[in-house]
């Protein structure tokens, strides 16, 4: 018996090391394509939940992110887009599951908002969406992922149609600043006759987190369109800051 069992050791350990399940981001990128329009809304791109709700494809996606192994992630970029994908995904999966309703916030309560509560399992482990955002997004120390960070809302960024890649995050995370700040309907908005500044109520939000950065104008100034930019490199000591009003319902599309 003893024999036997040192066999079957061997035999194990001659067999390939199978690699450690990983976020599908093939998978992912399919169903952004297929089930998320452009529209010229404030939303800029909407999510058809129904279709996500039905779909055995999704379903096989938010289970690759429940058995992903995240201590094979290395890289901070490779830590930083998983999560971020990580959270816009189960912030998808959440509003599907409930849907229809008005907005994610409805899922929740006063007492028991939708932050807190679990959104999926990742590696195995229960997550909330406010664990992912303020315990490893943020913690992070980048800005820009405030314009990857999607919570399924009309006045968020806008859902990028791709999913974040460690390869290339530094380019999609410019190019999602960008996009941003080139909205005037929830990005930025220049008034120059009262010498005010429109930002998304997210600057408000997480001022901290732009502050080492030099604050929110000088921070969404970098991302912004070059005659904006050029304004406000000479008017924002004495210009008034406001924030948009925050749309929360939900960017389905109708």
């Amino acid at each position: 018996m003893r024999r036997f069992a040192c066999l079957l050791a061997l035999a194990a350990a001659a067999l390939p090391a199978l690699p450690a399940a990983a976020l599908d981001e093939v998978l992912y990128a399919g169903l952004l394509r297929q089930h998320t329009r452009e529209v010229n809304d404030l939303a800029r791109v909407r999510v058809d939940y129904a279709a996500i709700a039905r779909s055995a494809d999704w379903k096989k996606l938010v289970a690759s992110l429940a058995a992903t192994d995240t201590a094979t992630l290395r890289s901070r970029d490779e830590k930083l887009a998983f999560w971020v994908n990580a959270y816009n995904i189960l912030a998808i999966d959440l509003v599907a599951k409930n849907y229809p309703l008005e907005s994610i916030r409805d899922i929740g309560s006063f007492f028991s908002p939708v932050w807190k509560h679990e959104a999926g399992r990742i590696g195995g482990k229960p997550y909330s969406l406010d664990q992912i955002e303020h315990e490893i997004v943020r913690p992070m120390g980048d800005p820009r992922t405030h314009s990857a960070v999607i919570c399924a809302s009309t006045s968020c960024p806008a859902l990028r149609r791709e999913p974040f890649s460690a390869a290339r995050l530094d380019a999609q995370l410019d190019d999602a600043m960008r996009t941003w700040m080139a909205d005037p309907g929830k990005g930025l908005k220049l008034d120059r006759a009262d010498d005010t500044v429109h930002l998304s109520k997210i600057y408000d939000w997480f001022e901290e987190d732009f502050a080492a950065q030099g604050g929110a104008v000088k921070f969404a100034a970098r991302y912004a369109p070059d005659d904006t930019k050029a304004w406000l490199k000479a008017n924002a000591t004495r210009a008034d800051v406001e924030y948009f009003d925050y749309d929360w319902r939900v960017n389905a599309l109708r």
